[in-house]
């Protein structure tokens, strides 16, 4: 939770995808670029299908990333075939399709890949779409040229931005094949041979979280983050049903905190029924999701209203704000505790900002 502030007045918030580098200008939905003329019918983006997804779990009442760690299939979503990790935002799109599947295994693996090895999503399945960073430059064949009138000045670099291409994964539970339980065997036996006991999981939690410089007060009803002292309040202890509910709290409200002005600054100024402070909660409670995988503590957190009305309103009226939500979860992650930092956790893999698992097709 983020601790209410005085609000500022702010502009009308319109539709854009920020990659890092660039913002880049949106049309609004139905109206063509040119003249004003409603466009043709089209396929739904990825994005609008994720949300349009997590629209309908919001609706009936739930927050599907929300889930303690299960240590029996190690729960850190990979290929099924190469075992590697998926990193980045991509473990809570995972997450979010293993809910919409009923499923618990974190395995899966594309059409093509799966195809070679002789195994075939069942009919009506439906494939969950990840998002791989991919890096583009203008002109990449062509030599900067020193400036005429000054040869010793750095000519300017190359423009350089990021966009990002969704995959189609398939879980393994919408897989047939007469090799499935052979390569389910041999995730299941890796995932044990790397399985941390609960205790070093949890000492390792605790050492991560008390590593961020925000200090923690403890013995408050809730818990929340105060921008303006720049400290986080918990519960004590024992209010909480598990240790791991604890630390996946605590991260919860770390993530709030690296949207201070002297680290992210994201903007932490709205009010409870602001979209602003809907925005933050969401980055807040996905952030925490990649912390508790990297952490191997789940995100059961504890003492967070579900803020399903601001969240659904967010989601409608720009899908794509799910993808700058992501980023900026991200991002707050990767400063409490970067992908692979966990002694003896498998390492994922590295690339851009949202990340797949793989360089085949399938991730």
């Amino acid at each position: 939770m983020l601790q209410w502030q005085a609000p500022t007045v702010k502009r009308r918030g319109y539709q854009y995808w920020c990659i890092d580098l660039h913002v880049m200008a949106v049309v609004p939905s139905g109206i063509a670029a040119a003249g004003g003329v409603p466009s043709s019918p089209r396929r739904p983006e990825p994005e609008e299908r994720i949300a349009a997804s997590l629209i309908q779990l919001l609706e009936a009442g739930t927050t599907p990333w929300r889930r303690e760690w299960d240590a029996s299939t190690s729960a850190h979503h990979c290929n099924l075939l190469t075992g590697r990790p998926y990193s980045g935002a991509n473990p809570v799109l995972l997450t979010l399709g293993l809910h919409l599947r009923g499923s618990v295994l974190p395995y899966w693996c594309g059409f093509a890949e799966a195809k070679a090895v002789g195994l075939f999503p069942r009919r009506g399945s439906r494939a969950v779409h990840v998002l791989r960073p991919q890096r583009h430059q203008a002109n990449p064949d062509v030599q900067p040229v020193p400036s005429q009138a000054d040869p010793d000045a750095m000519p300017a670099p190359p423009r350089v931005w990021m966009s990002f291409r969704p995959m189609p994964l398939f879980n393994a539970a919408d897989l047939d094949g007469p090799g499935l339980e052979a390569l389910l065997a041999r995730r299941r036996r890796a995932a044990g041979l790397c399985q941390r006991p609960e205790p070093e999981r949890l000492a390792a939690a605790e050492t991560a979280l008390s590593a961020w410089p925000v200090a923690v007060d403890h013995g408050f009803a809730s818990a929340f983050y105060s921008p303006g002292r720049d400290r986080i309040a918990l519960p004590a202890r024992r209010a909480f049903h598990s240790a791991g509910a604890y630390y996946a709290t605590w991260a919860h409200e770390a993530i709030h905190s690296t949207g201070h002005p002297t680290r992210l600054r994201r903007d932490l100024s709205g009010d409870h029924n602001s979209p602003a402070y809907a925005r933050e909660e969401l980055v807040a409670e996905l952030g925490a999701v990649l912390l508790g995988d990297r952490l191997e503590i789940g995100s059961d957190t504890m003492n967070h209203a579900a803020y399903l009305g601001g969240w659904i309103a967010l989601l409608r009226e720009s899908p794509r704000v799910l993808l700058e939500v992501l980023g900026d979860a991200r991002r707050a992650a990767d400063l409490i505790c970067p992908d692979g930092a966990i002694q003896g956790s498998t390492a994922p893999l590295q690339g851009g900002a949202l990340q797949a698992g793989s360089q085949s097709q399938a991730g």
